[in-house]
């Protein structure tokens, strides 16, 4: 019998048919991407997220040089339930070592994945980062590469990640329709900065499902305040802080309203939130919950958006240029 799942809003993906927890599991911090996170911590997290009722998990090869595929394979074979109750996304083309979209290299990155995460097939491979390779080759090589795959039973569904919003209407003007099922933004639908709705429509129309990633904007909205390497302008870095500043001299926590913002728009199919610990998956459920129970916090929101706003869509330079 199919495990209850109650405690959150599950969200259509495009034209796959994959129905994505609104919040989904980030699992690029198993990969000790920010910090040791212990095996037996991250096995717990995944336990707790889809004890909670996430089913969406997200990984990489390239997120702590494999070590998060192979973390979250162990913490999903842990979990002893049918392989249709959870969805697995990792990705191709960039790698500890750099990034390589050929053909070649994708046929035999997914072999590498599946035996790291200990299954048959994955719902999404993703190109990932797109704009640090060439798009032509993305359009002409890569993706009839991934066909095949998908042809094979390897994969069920294809995507494509990257920073620039313009690298999705670049390679989705060129591929056949229907070639490219989603698309993973990130750091494009959080409150400082919200350029990925204007794309909502076009990638309707495309038939393409949206997932968003990094609502805190790699880190800029929390309390604690982006990692030094993060590349925003001191601006922004500075609007951020007094923000966050404002909403704990209110007894509000900058980052839950932030992911309450990011979960309000029901176009986006999940938010694709780093978790590595129990607690924080429990706190990002319950956001999620009580936006669903009670709405947006509307007046902290407004003051946040007010103290943002000089530094609003503001983004910074990600990739090679394109000839």
């Amino acid at each position: 019998m199919a495990t209850e799942r109650k405690h959150l809003q599950l969200r259509e993906l495009g034209k796959t048919g994959l129905k994505l927890s609104c919040v989904g599991f980030g699992a690029s911090p198993l990969g000790n991407v920010f910090g040791r996170v212990s095996e037996e911590d991250a096995i717990a997290s995944v336990r707790e997220a889809f004890h909670l009722g996430i089913n969406f998990f997200d990984t990489s090869p390239y997120y702590g040089g494999t070590l998060s595929e192979i973390v979250l394979g162990k913490a999903l074979q842990a979990l002893r339930v049918p392989r249709n109750e959870f969805i697995v996304s990792t990705k191709c083309g960039r790698y500890s070592d750099g990034f390589d979209f050929s053909a070649e290299r994708v046929i035999r990155s997914i072999d590498e994945s599946l035996g790291r995460l200990k299954l048959d097939y994955v719902d999404i491979l993703q190109c990932h980062d797109i704009e640090f390779g060439s798009l032509d080759q993305i359009v002409n090589e890569t993706i009839p590469a991934l066909q095949k795959l998908k042809e094979a039973g390897k994969i069920r569904f294809i995507g494509i990640t990257g920073l620039p919003l313009e690298v999705f209407t670049y390679v989705l003007d060129r591929v056949p329709p229907g070639s490219v099922d989603v698309i993973l933004s990130y750091c494009h639908y959080s409150i400082n900065d919200s350029t990925l709705e204007d794309l909502l429509p076009y990638l309707k129309s495309k038939g393409v499902g949206v997932i968003s990633a990094s609502p805190l904007a790699m880190g800029i909205l929390t309390e604690s305040g982006p990692p030094e390497w993060h590349p925003a302008s001191s601006e922004l870095k500075s609007a951020c802080q007094a923000a966050a500043a404002h909403c704990k001299e209110k007894g509000r926590n900058i980052s839950k309203i932030a992911l309450q913002y990011s979960l309000s728009n029901r176009e986006i199919s999940s938010i694709l939130v780093g978790m590595n610990s129990v607690r924080q998956v429990q706190e990002n459920v319950a956001a999620a919950v009580e936006l669903a129970t009670f709405g947006k916090d509307k007046e902290m929101l407004q003051d946040v958006e007010a103290i943002l706003e000089p530094v609003k869509n503001q983004t910074w330079p990600s990739g090679i240029q394109q000839s």
